[in-house]
């Protein structure tokens, strides 16, 4: 059971989702084979009864078909299945006028009457319920089973019946199929609204680095705009001084020399402050952006006092890391944050109860600042170490440690750190 277990883990929600909807209609005609196509053998004989039965399996089939196909031209991947949805229609209308035509002129008996009523209602509600789901017009989508009951009564009127059970056998189909297609349409509508909210995260997440992106350019900008004005400058006046023969041309290209040792020093501070990440403010962000994406976060414990910076940086980047994969590589419903000191080393441990990441290959790659083998040679210049991977069953689990200098005194341990309710509990870290 591991093998159908990790494949459907490894679905993003929007994907089991579609899955589910998929085979929830799959289920009706397997279970329109099963119910009404087997089980008429017996009553109309071998011959008729098998006659019966094929039928019943070519509808099925067409059901199959077309829910696959609808579903698929729901999310744009093919088009409309406007051939077999008509397909569909004709066989649905042709085997429920067979159904009554062996009632009513077929072997006698109740058996018959029964088998033949079972396979005329069912074909009857479950076709043009399939057929809503390649409807994108919700009142068209209804007025396809409103179209099929008041065939059902113009038929049975027809051949012979009461206008009450012509009436009742009408209303049973109406009630029936409305509401196999208000199913339909409700199942299509929340499978894209998924997949909307989807990728509305998606574009935040995308917004965010945007926007970072952009704050850098903003600070890069202000640092460098003036010195380079001032370098300009300076550089048309040693120009013009240089061609008179001026000596005080050389003084100006030396100013111009420490303007741009000064502009390099600068830039590497803006650098430098872009890439350290505050621990504190990681950890505030970082349950805030997963809190908004729907998943529990709860952080447990404070940033102990007098951790050095460089401990606190690499740690920011640890939250930040485990934060984007829980994200973009998993599908979390809580995720628990725990920090704090053990036997004079810093842990963080980030663990959630969906899978996001694997190995080296979690969160954004091509930089040696991001991704799980990035994190790892950040904490490696510090001594420290990183461990990912599962934890349990659906469960996994991030731990980063860093060893204390001597003099930061421990101000808590892991075990000192209260539990957070309304979130399972997290297993001890060891050091």
């Amino acid at each position: 059971m591991r093998g159908p277990g990790r494949w459907w883990r490894r679905k993003s929600t929007p994907e089991k989702v579609e899955t589910y909807t998929r085979w929830s209609f799959y289920f009706f005609a397997v279970m329109e084979f099963f119910s009404v196509g087997l089980t008429s053998a017996a009553p109309l004989g071998a011959r008729l009864g098998g006659a019966v039965m094929v039928v019943v399996a070519v509808h099925a089939t067409l059901a199959f078909v077309t829910v696959s196909r609808a579903v698929d031209w729901t999310r744009g991947r093919r088009p409309q299945p406007v051939g077999l949805m008509w397909t569909l229609a004709a066989v649905t209308a042709a085997a429920s006028v067979a159904a009554i035509g062996i009632a009513e002129h077929g072997p006698g008996g109740e058996d018959v009457d029964t088998a033949a009523g079972g396979v005329f209602g069912v074909i009857l509600i479950f076709g043009p319920g399939i057929i809503a789901l390649g409807v994108r017009d919700r009142r068209r989508a209804f007025g396809i089973a409103a179209g099929f009951a008041a065939g059902t009564w113009v038929v049975t009127s027809a051949l012979g019946a009461s206008a009450l059970t012509a009436l009742f056998t009408a209303s049973i189909v109406l009630v029936g199929s409305v509401f196999i297609a208000f199913t339909a349409v409700f199942s299509v509508w929340l499978l894209n609204a998924v997949y909307e909210l989807d990728e509305a995260r998606e574009t935040r997440a995308r917004l965010a680095v945007a926007e970072e992106r952009l704050r850098f350019g903003r600070d890069l900008h202000d640092v460098m705009g003036r010195n380079l004005a001032v370098i300009a400058l300076k550089s048309e006046l040693a120009v013009q001084l240089a061609q008179r023969g001026r000596p005080e041309a050389v003084a100006q290209m030396v100013e111009v020399q420490r303007l741009a040792h000064e502009s390099q020093r600068e830039v590497r501070e803006v650098v430098r402050g872009y890439r350290e990440a505050d621990l504190a403010s990681e950890l505030a962000g970082a349950q805030g952006v997963l809190t908004a994406a729907g998943i529990d976060c709860t952080v447990r414990g404070r940033t102990p006092a007098g951790l050095p910076a460089g401990v606190q940086s690499a740690l920011g980047w640890v939250v930040r890391e485990a934060a984007t994969n829980v994200l973009r590589h998993g599908d979390a419903r809580w995720c628990a944050v725990r920090l704090g000191v053990l036997e004079g080393r810093v842990v963080l441990s980030v663990e959630n109860d969906g899978v996001a990441g694997d190995g080296d290959g979690g969160g954004s790659s091509g930089s040696s600042g991001s991704g799980l083998a990035g994190l790892r040679e950040r904490l490696a210049e510090i001594d420290g170490t990183l461990e990912a991977g599962p934890a349990g069953e659906g469960l996994f689990r991030l731990t980063a440690e860093i060893p204390l200098p001597s003099e930061s005194a421990p101000c808590e341990s892991l075990a000192a750190v209260p539990a957070v309710p309304a979130v399972p509990a997290v297993s001890e870290v060891t050091s």
